[in-house]
């Protein structure tokens, strides 16, 4: 009798198991079919699939909810792999999702590029303004275009766009820089001459090639600078490029690491036509532009006006306005929310100092952490 009991008990434990499974392969459906929403709206916005915040929220927030402690970290366990299977599926649907960016493959960019959408698609543009306008026309979904170097400072023409395209920026993230000497399989370093590379890059390094007293040239990119050498063969020209493009072009490492500053660092933003719909206390701030009217103290009063509403500026530069001799926009990058209450309070002050006042973006704090090396 007591056996038959204890099959009764195994078969109703295995009925449980059957019923919940079944109950938990539609709830997989609909999880699923709300990944796929969730994808489609990280295409319209070009952001990447991976979450890390995201991630570990949801997985503090429902582990929480097991009381069992061994229990729990199985359920945690469960929402590791529950995610990473997401995760799979959204590189599925984000597999024809095209990428613009400037350059040609081993340039800064197309790192970037490979490192955030690891699954898309990286489409090359001649210069700036194309992969901007590859996105505007509709031929790509995003591009991702330089902004700043922490010691050259700011790239002026992708400003510009900012200024006067359409596009938002959703997104900011940091690439550690170093730039190498590369020449031909038969070059040395005393053969070398002439150098050519983006002129940030020679910037970058305008104390190494002044010790050498090479002369310089202009390429669009860093990659394109590495083609051209490979291309022309010449031993007395090199390029100021990194070692992803040194192996691309089949060049020789002349000289490690030759900028100035070992802590050279380039932040990308990411532009897409939609932005993110970002809710009031959003983890992260927003990038500004504006002109001040022609008036006596209106730079002043418009920079105290952001500052009286409690939006801590963490840049703030100027750049003459194309076209119109003498008159300059100015980029805020500030932190907050300006969809609050106190954020639209703030704008709508500061249009009373201003004849331009755009919001082109946001950023969360969290993208800017830095480049994790790409291995691809």
């Amino acid at each position: 009798m007591k056996r038959t009991d204890e099959m009764d008990e195994l078969l109703k434990a295995r009925a449980q198991i059957n019923r919940v499974d079944k109950e938990m392969a539609q709830l997989f459906l609909e999880r699923m079919e709300a990944v796929k929403r969730v994808a489609q709206y990280k295409k319209e916005r070009g952001l990447p699939v991976l979450d890390t915040s995201r991630e570990k929220e949801v997985i503090e927030k429902n582990s929480a909810d097991i009381s069992d402690p061994v229990l729990r970290e199985y359920y945690a366990r469960f929402l590791q792999e529950e995610m990473k299977l997401s995760r799979k599926y959204q590189r599925l649907l984000l597999e024809n999702m095209r990428i613009a960016y400037s350059g040609v493959e081993g340039a800064f960019a197309h790192r970037m590029v490979r490192w955030v959408f690891p699954d898309g698609t990286a489409a090359s543009y001649p210069d700036f303004q194309a992969a901007y306008e590859a996105v505007e026309k509709g031929d790509c979904d995003c591009c991702v275009l330089p902004v700043e170097n922490s010691f050259a400072g700011e790239v002026g023409q992708v400003m510009d766009l900012m200024l006067k395209g359409d596009l938002i920026v959703n997104g900011m993230y940091s690439l550690p820089v170093t730039q190498h000497l590369l020449g031909v399989k038969e070059s040395n370093l005393d053969d070398v001459k002439r150098v050519i590379s983006h002129p940030q890059a020679l910037s970058q390094c305008a104390a190494f090639i002044r010790d050498r007293g090479y002369e310089q040239a202009e390429a669009v990119n860093t990659a394109v600078a590495a083609k051209m050498v490979k291309e022309r063969g010449d031993k007395q020209l090199a390029a100021i490029a990194s070692l992803e493009a040194a192996e691309l072009y089949g060049l020789k490492v002349l000289k490690d690491n030759i900028q100035e500053n070992s802590l050279n660092t380039t932040r990308f933003a990411v532009f897409a036509a939609r932005e993110l719909n970002l809710k009031a206390g959003h983890p992260g701030g927003f990038l500004l532009l504006f002109m001040v009217n022609n008036v006596t103290g209106a730079l002043a009063k418009a920079v105290q006006v952001i500052s009286d509403y409690g939006f801590n500026m963490r840049v703030l530069r100027s750049r003459p306005v194309k076209n119109v001799p003498w008159q300059y926009y100015f980029y805020v990058e500030a932190e907050g929310d300006e969809t609050s209450e106190q954020g639209q309070a703030m704008l709508q002050n500061l249009r009373r100092h201003c004849s331009t006042v755009k919001v082109v973006g946001h950023f969360h704090l969290r993208d800017d952490e830095g480049y994790r090396a790409y291995e691809g």
